[in-house]
Parts: structure tokens; C-alpha cells; sequence
């Protein structure tokens, strides 16, 4: 079993800047595919970034693509989304996830395990 723990979330303005970062607890971590995924309320969880296990691979969806960028950091079992130019439509709650194989999903159904998630506000 594989827990992670989404932090750095809460309330910014439109515009701002805002880190997630989602630790994980596992040994094999760099074996993961790790992503990001949002879910604003009455609407499905919606794809926001992807990364490999060696973070060479890398990607986003529409709506964050040139916005956001995702990273890891293999050492410290890590992995970050970094979220600029926020916008009011980027208000959900956001999911960290990983995907057990040398796949680099963007769907929900690919992923092993998800984050308990975390809220982000952007207010205009």
C-alpha cells in the first residue's frame, strides 16, 4: 500500500502563484508514474499533469498546459505541481496519484493510488 499526502494548497488570487507538493510514502518511488488531477464540485476528475518515474516525461492537460508545471524529486519521495498565472476556473480539489508501471496515464482509471486531495481557491 501506497499513502500520499497533498500540502500547499489553500486560497489565492487571480494571478498568483501557488506549489503543491505530495509526499510519498514508499521505497520504490521512482518506479511510479505520478500525477495530478482536479475535481471541482459537480463536475468529473478532470487530468491535470503527469510525470514519469525519472521525470523525463512530462504531461498536462489543455487547460494548465504553459501554466502549471510538474516535477519530482526522486530522493525526498516528492512530487510537485507548481501552478502559475491561477485563474478563478482553477478552483478544485486537487488529487496527487500514482501509477504502478512504465505507463504515463492521463486517465483516472490507470492510477493505483490517490492522495486524500487538497483544496485550492482562486478568487477573481
Amino acid at each position: 500500500q501506497m499513502h500520499m499526502e497533498e500540502s500547499g494548497g489553500g486560497l489565492a488570487q487571480a494571478g498568483d502563484s501557488l506549489r503543491l507538493s505530495c509526499a510519498a510514502s514508499v521505497r520504490t518511488f521512482k518506479n511510479y508514474a505520478m500525477g495530478w488531477f482536479r475535481q471541482a464540485p459537480g463536475k468529473e476528475r478532470e487530468f491535470v499533469a503527469v510525470i514519469n518515474g525519472n521525470g523525463g516525461i512530462t504531461y498536462y492537460g489543455d487547460s494548465v498546459n504553459g501554466r502549471f508545471t510538474i516535477s519530482r524529486d526522486n530522493a525526498k519521495n516528492t512530487v510537485y505541481l507548481q501552478m502559475n498565472s491561477l485563474k478563478p476556473e482553477d478552483t478544485a480539489v486537487y488529487y496527487c496519484a500514482a501509477h504502478d508501471g512504465p505507463m504515463v496515464p492521463t486517465v483516472v482509471a490507470d492510477y493505483n493510488f490517490w492522495g486524500q486531495g487538497i483544496q485550492v481557491t482562486v478568487s477573481s
